[in-house]
């Protein structure tokens, strides 16, 4: 039933470069190859050049469609640009999300804004400004629940991901130095260490966050995500949790084909 109404699952991709956003994206569609550009118009362009991350690229517009081949149900867009500071980028992004998330068209319509939803990607390793201002500008601005009639609202949920929490471990083991442990001890004690960073982290995010007019759906943490069968599935388990359509909840579940354990749990709540 859910395919009837929508044939993809659409999802906008944001964070700042280099925060693996391209990385999250192959795990996801369980590939390392590049993924096709198309236009808004679902028109391929061959003249888009793919650098080491999508949102390094040089010709780049919100409306362009990210599809991989090894899993052509998943649409993906990446807002890249405006965490720089530019209002104009800033505002077609904001544009994008309004009209996207209440088109009557359905297979224009974003799902998530992974937000898949929305996919917000926050890198650990920016450990001492874990929020800047054009992040906290999104959630202070940009309202994806519409009400569409006096009874019904189309809610876009957005999820915070964390990334890179592995690199979290050198940070700790560097800190451990600093304050006089030695090489070996700086060892013993840094996944303690690292682990106690990422809590302080999580509720300082949580904190900033929180206080915005439009807060994120929830948190989830991504580590390893560059080693060959990293796991997603949290990430795709909270985004279906966070849909508040039951269609599009068996959409994402149908559409990702590398949880399993997802597929099956799903199909006993249903």
């Amino acid at each position: 039933m859910a395919r009837k109404y929508f044939k993809v699952f659409r999802i906008l991709i944001m964070g700042r470069a280099n925060a693996g956003k391209t990385t999250i994206l192959q795990c996801v569609c369980a590939t390392t190859e590049r993924p096709k550009i198309f236009d808004g118009n679902g028109k391929k362009n061959p003249s888009l050049v793919i650098l080491a991350d999508i949102s390094q690229r040089g010709e780049h517009s919100i409306e362009n469609e990210l599809i991989f081949r090894s899993n052509p149900g998943f649409i993906f867009h990446d807002s890249c640009g405006f965490e720089a500071g530019s209002v104009d980028e800033f505002n077609k992004m904001r544009d994008f999300v309004l009209d996207r998330a209440t088109t009557s068209r359905l297979k224009k319509r974003i799902h998530a804004i992974w937000q898949v939803h929305f996919v917000y990607c926050i890198p650990v390793t920016d450990y001492n400004r874990p929020i800047v201002a054009a992040e906290r500008k999104f959630f202070q601005e940009c309202d994806t629940k519409k009400g569409i009639s006096s009874c019904f609202y189309i809610l876009v949920p957005v999820l915070v991901l964390l990334t890179k929490l592995d690199t979290l471990e050198s940070n700790a083991y560097n800190e451990l130095k600093n304050k006089g442990c030695s090489k070996e001890r700086a060892r013993e004690l840094r996944s303690e260490c690292a682990q106690q960073m990422l809590e302080r982290l999580q509720v300082q995010i949580a904190s900033e966050l929180g206080k915005t007019q439009f807060p994120p759906k929830n948190y989830v943490q991504l580590a390893n995500m560059h080693e060959n069968g990293a796991d997603c599935g949290p990430l795709l388990e909270m985004t279906a949790t966070a849909l508040d359509e039951v269609a599009l909840q068996l959409l994402l579940v149908s559409t990702q084909q590398t949880n399993l354990h997802l597929c099956i749990e799903w199909a006993v709540k249903m």
